[in-house]
């Protein structure tokens, strides 16, 4: 199992971007994560079907985030994150490819509970990439530790993340070598390239302006009209 689960972007000011997606989502955060305290953020979180997607902001100065913010030149989307049913595969997959994990981390109890590994971004190219593991329930309808216990009843389940969208300076070469660490085939796909997995695809496109490499868009099944926020597009689903 290879699944997209959700799409994380980052702004200056959590307001207006919390305001901008219920609007386009039509639903209310479903949760705010106390856990991303300790990098300095907070956050708001939606259920779209089984996936997530999250707004995140720093509360203090020199974040991680902020950091990328700048390099970026404001809003943008940050991280993608990927659940899987084989960690363990992961783990080696990673040592065999030498991706480095900034951050192996492990919460909560046999009620609900979630592993994930962070890697290093030079390691991945793209934007940021997250590999978690979420249970005791797998079901995309089931457990998932960043959104907690009771975010089923605030889903839209006529809006699902379907895809993300990476502008890259090599797209053939990010592409092949998030193949190489997912183990799932790279197509070419119009100007880029193009990896599926169980729920959608990830697409790497060549850099279309000054801003460099990272997350640019994502794609949505169930989505009317193309709308923008966060530095992000958001895509009906093709």
């Amino acid at each position: 199992m290879l699944r997209l689960r959700q799409i994380a972007m980052v702004a200056p000011d959590l307001a207006p971007v919390e305001a901008e997606v219920g609007d386009i989502v039509g639903v209310p955060v479903c949760y705010r994560d106390p856990g991303v305290g300790k990098y300095g953020l907070h956050n708001a979180l939606w259920a779209l079907g089984g996936t997530f997607l999250e707004a995140l902001a720093p509360f203090q100065d020199d974040t991680t985030a902020g950091r990328y913010m700048a390099r970026r030149g404001g809003a943008t989307g940050y991280m993608v994150i990927l659940d899987t049913s084989d960690l363990a595969r992961m783990r080696d997959r990673l040592a065999a490819h030498q991706v480095r994990i900034v951050e192996d981390l492990t919460v909560g109890d046999n009620a609900l509970h979630a592993t994930a590994l962070h890697l290093h971004p030079r390691d991945t190219g793209g934007c940021l990439l997250s590999l978690d593991r979420h249970g005791p329930d797998a079901g995309m309808m089931g457990s998932y530790m960043w959104a907690g216990s009771a975010w089923q009843s605030s889903a839209n389940l006529d809006l699902v993340i379907s895809g993300a969208v990476m502008t890259c300076d090599d797209p053939a070469a990010t592409a092949a070598r998030w193949s190489a660490i997912l183990d799932r085939l790279a197509i070419a796909h119009g100007t880029g390239w193009r990896i599926a997995v169980d729920n959608g695809t990830l697409d790497f496109v060549p850099v279309a302006d000054s801003r460099g490499e990272g997350l640019a868009a994502i794609r949505l099944r169930g989505l009317a009209v193309t709308a923008r926020t966060c530095g992000l597009d958001f895509l009906p689903e093709t």
